[in-house]
């Protein structure tokens, strides 16, 4: 499972078209989104009091994640990446799932992230903007550590 996963990573590090590198200032994903965490399928007592996810075009073609995570126990932790959006890894800095990710924009709508830490494969993620521009939802393929694939879906609200 871990070669396919990691096929899965590489795949998704190469290189896209010039057309997906330059974000669009009309993207509908540059914004603020929160997490809906009534929604999380994590139990009550484990979901994390907020997640805070902050697209926001960085110039020169690239953009900038900015994640803060507030956990249940009220402790703070973000992490941030500056990126062009062709599948190249790029450091991930703080305190969170991953310290490389690999990001793509296939449409103005959609990205594909995948995550590593530490050298090892981590999750794929797909943030699709609804229609009205105001939800977003995020679907995490990831392995549990029996080494099962596993999916689940988060979603977001534009906070501006």
């Amino acid at each position: 499972m871990k070669a396919l996963y990691a096929v899965l990573l590489a795949a998704a590090a190469t290189h896209a078209p010039a057309a997906f590198a330059a974000p669009s200032p009309t993207s509908p994903l540059l914004g603020v989104w929160s997490v809906d965490v009534a929604k999380l399928t994590t139990p009550p007592a484990e979901r994390p009091k907020s997640v805070t996810i902050t697209y926001s075009d960085a110039g020169a073609g690239q953009w900038r994640t900015h994640v803060k995570v507030v956990l249940p126990d009220g402790k703070a932790v973000q992490a941030t990446s500056t990126y062009t959006p062709d599948g190249t890894a790029t450091p991930v800095e703080g305190n969170l799932e991953a310290d490389m990710a690999a990001t793509r924009l296939p449409e103005p709508g959609v990205m594909v992230t995948a995550l590593a830490r530490g050298g090892q494969p981590g999750s794929m993620r797909t943030y699709t903007v609804a229609a009205d521009g105001q939800t977003m939802s995020e679907t995490v393929v990831f392995f549990t550590a029996e080494g099962v694939p596993a999916m689940r879906t988060n979603y977001f609200n534009r906070v501006r």
